[in-house]
């Protein structure tokens, strides 16, 4: 098995935390810049910068904030563990700023050292093309459920502006706009947006490009957001075990749900070092309860953790699951 590689900011700064200077924090993040291009007035535009723990210390936002009020920054979460994943959202403010665009987030962070991260945004707000709402929340939905919803686009432009194309990113949307007004100076549009059967369970997140003519940019998006969940779901799309040393163990529960009571009749790994236990009656919600005992070998474990019930015969569901071993100290 390959050499385990996770860092250690104590034992990388010998000279001590300041000489690591901010790059250790910049490290963290995926990327530091986005570019939400040309949006329509009123639309729900949202960027999540990922930012992932590589380091065995733990790492904490004690801070964030904007250089411009069009742009808002949240935070998934303040804590982040080894290899936890987090989220610093940008939400562009597109119903109260217009033109081009831009703002600076800066991310503090105190813990295991003090930095700094600066997360670059921009983007132009169009003032000739509004939506209402901004954009397509379909909720939480049932497997191979369908559904509808509407958005009225104004474009107070040209007298001859007509959607021409709408693009989807996804074979499962669908959209139709319906010309409902034409004035001097403003056109008006009624689009349903439709979700079709069959489409993967999990997060929802895809884009309609909306195409039409006229004499100014001839784009701009909408942006779709959902939940769809399978028969079964389970409390975490990861499992991640944690870091341990060899012969270390980990425990972690696992929720796993439906509408109508079951009995899990299987639970099943490739990996040896990750054990189960879990009720046998039939319940709603059960927790099964994973275990990891660290192998002698550091290195990383991934692996699936399938999950099987008497739901429709042997419904069952997956849930990757990944632990860290490390080499005890010398």
């Amino acid at each position: 098995m390959a050499r385990i590689v996770i860092l250690s900011l104590a034992l990388i700064s010998a000279s001590g935390p300041f000489a690591l200077g901010q790059e250790w924090a910049r490290k963290l993040f995926d990327v530091t810049s986005h570019d939400f291009g040309s949006v329509a007035r009123g639309a729900k535009a949202e960027y999540r910068f990922k930012l992932t723990n590589i380091y065995l210390e733990d790492v904490h936002i004690s801070g964030f904030r904007s250089s411009c009020g069009c742009t808002t920054p949240t935070i998934s979460q303040e804590l982040l563990k080894t290899y936890d994943e987090g989220y610093v959202v940008a939400t562009f403010n597109t119903r109260n700023h217009l033109g081009q665009k831009s703002a600076t987030i800066t991310v503090t962070l105190d813990k295991p050292f003090p930095a700094e991260v600066q997360l670059q945004v921009a983007g132009y707000i169009r003032s000739d093309v509004e939506l209402e709402p901004g954009g397509v929340q379909f909720g939480t939905l049932d497997a191979d459920k369908p559904a509808e919803q509407t958005i009225a686009i104004t474009a107070r432009t040209d007298r001859d502006w007509q959607i021409t194309e709408i693009r989807s990113s996804s074979e499962f949307v669908e959209a139709e706009a319906v010309e409902t007004g034409r004035q001097v100076g403003q056109v008006t549009y009624e689009m349903k947006v439709r979700l079709l059967p069959g489409a993967p369970v999990g997060y929802l997140k895809e884009r309609l490009l909306v195409v039409a003519n006229g004499s100014r940019s001839t784009e701009f998006p909408i942006e779709i957001e959902g939940r769809i969940l399978s028969r079964l779901t389970a409390s975490s799309s990861l499992l991640v075990m944690g870091v341990a040393k060899p012969g270390g163990k980990l425990r972690k529960p696992l929720v796993i749900q439906a509408k109508q009571p079951f009995r899990i009749t299987a639970v099943e790994c490739d990996d040896e070092s990750f054990t189960f236990e879990y009720p046998q009656t039939a319940e709603r919600r059960h927790i099964v309860y994973v275990t990891f005992v660290a192998p002698p070998s550091a290195g990383k474990r991934n692996t699936r953790i399938r999950i099987v019930t008497d739901l429709d015969g042997d419904a069952s569901t997956e849930v990757p699951a990944h632990a860290t071993i490390v080499e005890p100290e010398s």
